[in-house]
């Protein structure tokens, strides 16, 4: 395949049954409902405390809080039965179809959310309409990101698949902080009272839109070659799936260590600069913002790299040294802008070697008949596990123990990353059709 065929201006896509798709459109398209997704997880945390006083019982605001919380981890409860279910679906009816369900799920949440009557109009109504709501975007988170880049791992030439890959993470970034950003523009032009009233209802409605968006979008996507071609010939899913098991682990393995490593330093960064630190809350806004932002620039230069010398580098750099770096770059955060910015940046950069690639990596350990369940329930359990309970465990560790002893635990599940990528197979440019 000529190099020309990875533009995005210029490339397109051989597809039966339908007409030549510009690898634009596909990248574009794709990577809508995976923005949303971030995007959608990103504003459930920025205005949850604004949506737990209305919804909630407002006399007993502590246990308003703990309602939001718990119904916020319900999204990583059912993301593991989500990815069975989709991933399974995807193998056996095309990616295309889960593709269109599971932004049409995270959409159809999103306006639920935005549409939830509070406690005084709807009193227990309200926090079960609420509940509905997330166990659908739940369901749909299992199975969005492990058939978007699925989708994209075979839809990209192989030699540019890393690249092609990075787009998975730019695109989820971005979502993420445009949610941020929004919860910082409503706040600065809106009362607390504004907020609580209806403020805090508009990203949800704007997410639903957003969501109609990304359905029109990737009705124009037709499904893989890749997936066509083994339609006719594919085996049982299940005895497959049991075969690569130990793909499934590599999964886990490769998964724990960036996930949580990323929250630290992208989400719960900014509570801790306020909370331990001191630092003024708009500043540790920006400080993350720009941070991420840095990040989203270097994803596709790593999965460039990684077309270059292949995965395992990206892989053991992407892991190994934000593990030697944590501890020190975790001790220059003060209460100025720089002391947050410079270490979130550098170590951020730095889990972009990983976070560029794994898309591809993971499509690369299975075969097609179980490319999207094979990556989407492991992915899933790991995120549940060690991505859902990462803010509870983070709390409870620093008030029973302390900050450095949650610092620890990001280490040792960093190492468990580092040691799994050190022993992983080279895939580089791998022919997927086999």
């Amino acid at each position: 395949m000529s190099t020309s065929a990875a533009s995005p201006e210029t490339a397109t896509e051989a597809n039966p049954g339908g007409p030549a798709v510009s690898s634009r459109k596909t990248l574009i398209n794709n990577g809508i409902g995976n923005a949303l997704e971030w995007y959608d997880w990103s504003i459930c945390a920025t205005f949850s405390i604004y949506f737990a006083r209305e919804i909630f019982n407002p006399q007993d605001p502590v246990a308003s809080i703990l309602g939001a919380m718990a119904i916020f981890a319900v999204g990583f409860v059912f993301r593991p039965i989500g990815g069975l279910f989709f991933g399974w679906l995807a193998d056996r009816t095309g990616r295309k179809t889960v593709l269109l369900t599971t932004v049409g799920g995270i959409a159809l949440g999103a306006l639920l959310i935005g549409l939830t009557p509070t406690f005084e109009t709807a009193g227990v109504f309200a926090a079960v309409m609420l509940l509905v709501a997330r166990l659908i975007q739940g369901l749909a988170y299992g199975g969005e990101m492990p058939t978007a880049q699925t989708y994209l791992a075979e839809m990209a030439p192989p030699q540019h698949r890393g690249l092609w890959a990075s787009m998975i993470y730019v695109s989820g970034t971005t979502g993420a902080c445009i949610g941020i950003f929004m919860g910082g523009i409503m706040n600065w032009f809106l009362t607390p009272e504004q907020m609580g009233e209806w403020g805090w209802r508009v990203p949800f409605f704007i997410g639903a839109l957003g969501g109609l968006w990304a359905l029109i979008g990737r009705a124009q996507l037709h499904e893989s070659e890749t997936f066509h071609e083994h339609k006719s010939t594919r085996a049982s899913i299940w005895p497959e799936f049991r075969r690569h098991w130990k793909s499934a682990f590599r999964v886990i393995g490769l998964t724990i260590g960036g996930t949580v490593c990323y929250y630290v330093w992208s989400v719960s960064a900014v509570q801790q600069a306020v909370v331990v630190h001191g630092m003024p809350q708009a500043t540790a806004l920006q400080a993350s913002l720009l941070a991420n932002v840095v990040l989203i620039i270097s994803l596709p230069l790593w999965g460039k790299l990684s077309d270059i010398w292949g995965r395992r580098p990206s892989l053991i750099i992407g892991n190994l040294v934000p593990l030697l770096l944590f501890f020190p770059l975790n001790a220059m955060v003060g209460q100025t802008f720089l002391s947050l910015f410079l270490p979130a940046t550098i170590i951020l950069v730095f889990m972009g070697a990983v976070l560029s690639i794994t898309p591809a990596v993971f499509s690369e350990l299975f075969p097609t008949s179980v490319r999207t369940v094979g990556v989407a329930f492991p992915y899933a359990v790991a995120v549940a596990i060690f991505g859902g309970t990462a803010p509870y465990l983070q709390n409870w560790i620093s008030t029973q123990y302390s900050v450095g002893m949650f610092s620890l635990y990001v280490c040792l599940l960093l190492v468990v990353s580092t040691v799994v990528a050190f022993f992983l197979p080279e895939t580089k440019a791998k022919d997927l059709r086999h």
